[in-house]
């Protein structure tokens, strides 16, 4: 399965559990070999070790959110992929990402449509240098296939569960540029601590990213802590409620499910995240259910809604670029659920 299907699966409608596990546990830090931008360089991944003999030149990336590492450090990839979940006006392309390569005065680079699996035929036209991918889901043949074109630098250790810190690690020490990638971590993280200190009712409280099928009330799915969603938020200092740690614990699967009997396992939950649609109908229908309606976080509406495939709900995904553009928007619209208000 492609990522970008994956990644409109896993933020909004049917869950793709075959993409949810690899064994391997990720490292806080993945090990890279490189002496302030001299090559070669070698990067510790899933699969073993990629080795860059030289500066890349052309630099094409796959899956989700990749190519925003060399785009947010001045590097126009050859090729990436074609976003079409979150995507506003249909381009392939999100918001943020057309801001930079506008602000770059560049073009829009070649788009891997990954919808049914990665187009290694068009990675290869764009006779890339190096493939960026350590924020993926690749398979082992999927890394052994792009090898055969370029260098591929492949996730650390879980399926989609790269922090973004790590995937600017990864490809910015890639590309030879690791001292900039420190910077723009440490900027990025002033960033998002100076827009959590204007939210102040986000630092304690717990909230839970949701999926809840509305024509099937009988389960409560929801990320681990191996999601970069909730894995964000954790960074950040926030707690996770007991039913998230508790299925987080010795699992690298980034979703699972609970069976609405068992809604008391969420009572400590102060926010649901969850997806819907503009109408924000889900709430009703939340608080409506027997069962559901016992959780005090759902009975007193505190449910943060992101509407389906727009760009602030691509954005709970963090990444270099969406960054600034929605991280406002987004630290006020979970803030904001975090008041109580009681179903009428």
């Amino acid at each position: 399965m492609s990522h970008l299907r994956t990644v409109g699966l896993i933020a909004a409608t049917t869950i793709a559990l075959s993409l949810a596990a690899c064994s391997a546990s990720p490292p806080s830090e993945p090990a890279t070999t490189s002496t302030a931008g001299a090559f070669p360089v070698t990067i510790e991944h899933v699969y073993g070790a990629t080795t860059i003999e030289k500066k890349p030149e052309r630099v094409a990336t796959v899956a989700w959110a990749n190519h925003e590492v060399p785009l947010a450090l001045g590097i126009v990839p050859v090729g990436m992929s074609k976003a079409t979940w979150g995507d506003d006006d249909n381009d392939g392309v999100l918001p943020w990402v057309e801001d930079k390569l506008t602000e770059l005065g560049a073009e829009t680079p070649v788009l891997f449509d990954e919808t049914d699996g990665i187009d290694f035929e068009a990675v290869a036209d764009t006779k890339p240098d190096v493939i960026l991918a350590s924020y993926s889901g690749i398979t082992r043949e999927e890394y052994d296939t792009l090898s055969k074109i370029a260098p591929v630098v492949a996730y650390p250790g879980v399926a989609w569960g790269t922090s973004m810190n790590d995937m600017i690690r990864m490809n910015s020490t890639a590309l030879g540029l690791a001292s900039e990638g420190e910077k723009l971590t440490t900027d990025l993280d002033a960033t998002i601590a100076a827009t959590l200190a204007k939210n102040p009712s986000l630092k304690d409280s717990k909230l839970l990213f949701s999926y809840i099928d509305p024509s099937d009330l009988s389960q409560i799915g929801f990320y681990t802590s191996n999601d970069t969603r909730p894995g964000f938020l954790a960074s950040l200092g926030m707690p996770l409620p007991t039913v998230v740690a508790e299925a987080s614990a010795g699992t690298d699967e980034f979703y699972t499910t609970v069976s609405s009997e068992e809604a008391d396992r969420f009572a400590d939950v102060d926010v649901f995240v969850t997806y819907g649609d503009a109408d924000g109908a889900i709430i009703a229908q939340l608080q409506a259910d027997p069962l559901l309606s016992k959780i005090p976080a759902i009975a007193n509406g505190r449910i943060a809604v992101l509407q389906n495939s727009t760009p602030l709900a691509a954005s709970a995904n963090p990444s270099p670029l969406s960054i600034g553009w929605g991280i406002d928007d987004y630290f006020a619209l979970l803030g904001a659920a975090v008041a109580p208000v009681p179903a009428a």
